[in-house]
């Protein structure tokens, strides 16, 4: 029978460590985390009041799935323990079943490693205005939805939550991190698109552009870590309604941004109730998403 939906958890034999746009941070230990995926979404930096159900539980499978395709990349933040075991209470290890991992406790890198593979949201925008993102030079003439030459690296801000993330040139990046690690990160990020993107376009998914984050640990080894090429994290469309010049339907939460855009409303808290058939179409959206990449029904 399919879990109700988990607007915020309740973890009371744990400490709170902070709660996101959708994921729940408790501490486990001195060295790790309980992050659990609710089922809240987005939109335009604004938690809109009504939950998707099953929404956490996919965005969880595809990260693990990832997480375990691209091993070979880089580590992860996994430790593979059983979220269940780290609770204290029957309703507790419901909160957390199919939608939590228990993970390392590792220092955040300062930006979002983006990786682009066509041009479309703000990389279209900062394109339009000057042929270039992120100070990286693009071709002149490229239409909308158009698959990149190569795909870019295109890091950006943290923004506090309710701001918008800025996007910073590689030489911010360099004063950020410092320059061997920005490079590093560079090149991981990269190599994880392409090789996540490849794997998608066989299962009829097009990942347009994605952000990954990376911390270290104390020896400062790169990890990967949140979530991986999930419908919240990336642009997915399906390769079959595909076409330059026009932006193609998502499997991703799209979908609420244009439904939103209908509205008259100002995109700030609070955000407007959703009806339940978009409710129904956008929990329908990411359980295709899942069940393209990986088989999987999500259960």
């Amino acid at each position: 029978m399919a879990q109700p939906p988990l607007f915020e958890s309740s973890i009371a034999s744990l400490p709170l460590l902070g709660r996101g746009k959708v994921r729940d941070i408790y501490v486990v230990g001195d060295d790790k985390l309980l992050i659990v995926t609710t089922d809240r979404l987005s939109a335009f930096d604004v938690i809109l009041p009504d939950p998707i159900p099953g929404k956490g539980a996919v965005l969880t499978a595809v990260s693990n799935f990832w997480f375990g395709k691209l091993s070979h990349v880089i580590p992860s933040q996994l430790t593979g323990i059983d979220p269940e075991a780290v609770v204290a209470t029957e309703d507790e290890r419901a909160q957390v079943r199919g939608r939590a991992l228990v993970v390392k406790r590792l220092k955040p890198l300062p930006i979002e490693a983006v990786a682009r593979g066509y041009l479309i949201g703000s990389g279209w925008k900062d394109y339009q205005a000057g042929s270039q993102i992120c100070g990286i030079a693009l071709p002149p003439g490229l239409q909308l939805a158009q698959q990149l030459p190569e795909p870019i690296f295109t890091p950006a801000t943290k923004a506090e939550m309710g701001e918008h993330d800025e996007n910073i040139d590689f030489a911010t990046t360099e004063k950020l991190l410092g320059s061997e690690l920005a490079q590093k990160v560079r090149e991981t990020t990269l190599r994880l698109y392409r090789e996540g993107a490849a794997f998608a376009r066989v299962h009829g998914i097009l990942i347009a552009d994605t952000k990954f984050e990376f911390g270290l640990d104390d020896k400062g080894r790169l990890h990967l870590i949140d979530e991986v090429l999930t419908p919240d994290s990336s642009r997915f469309w399906p390769a079959s309604g595909y076409k330059v010049g026009i932006s193609p339907p998502s499997f991703d939460k799209q979908f609420i941004r244009d439904y939103l855009e209908t509205l008259d409303w100002d995109k700030t808290a609070p955000g407007p109730h959703l009806p339940p058939e978009i409710i129904e179409k956008t929990a329908a959206k990411y359980q295709e998403a899942l069940t393209r990449l990986t088989g999987s029904t999500g259960g």
